[in-house]
């Protein structure tokens, strides 16, 4: 599907409260075969999501550590979590012990899918991905682990208010930018 098609679809699916402050960009390379050109999601005609260049203005995560150490990620603990350690322990651990543990295990796996996501957006082909998500139901990007699907199901009209309010402890858990959007779409 050429670019002006898809553009024009994404464009069609956004909340009607979001269409006048969310643009779709896309830029091409005529006369370069190795540059296939860059998309860009515009919020109040600022680049906020640059597909090739994970320098935005969005936080972008350079480490592990830095997803661990930060204090506003939320990373729940539930008691299957703690139940886990207790088991894999050699001997009796103290229970503040144990939810620290637990904490830094889940943090482990949410630092590992972050940067893996991060790093597939980074390299990700825009195009294909937009139809991608133009052919499967919204529910399925809502719940997907990488960042684009979440992003154009978040600007969608197909999803209410009521679901979006309903979504707020699961994006706590999503990367910043997948946040920067629901704020967006929750405040307009």
């Amino acid at each position: 599907m050429s670019w002006s098609k898809l553009q024009q679809q994404l464009e069609s699916f956004l909340a009607p409260a979001l269409q006048t402050r969310v643009e779709y960009r896309g830029t091409s390379y005529r006369y370069l075969l190795d540059k296939s050109g860059t998309c860009h999601i515009a919020v109040d005609k600022k680049n906020i999501l640059n597909m090739s260049d994970p320098t935005n203005g969005i936080r972008w995560y350079a480490s592990e550590q830095e997803i661990k150490n930060d204090p506003e990620l939320y990373i729940p603990v539930g008691p299957e979590d703690i139940e886990a350690v207790r088991k894999s322990a050699k001997g009796p651990i103290p229970e503040d012990r144990l939810k620290v543990m637990a904490r830094g295990r889940k943090a482990s796996e949410y630092a590992k899918a972050m940067m893996a996501a991060q790093a597939a957006l980074s390299k990700s082909n825009f195009s294909k991905d937009a139809n991608k998500f133009l052919t499967t139901p919204i529910e399925t990007s809502l719940e997907s682990p990488d960042i684009l699907p979440n992003v154009l199901a978040l600007l969608d009209r197909r999803v209410g208010k009521k679901r979006i309010m309903n979504l707020s402890d699961t994006i706590r858990m999503k990367h910043p930018i997948v946040q920067y959007f629901y704020e967006l779409r929750r405040d307009a």
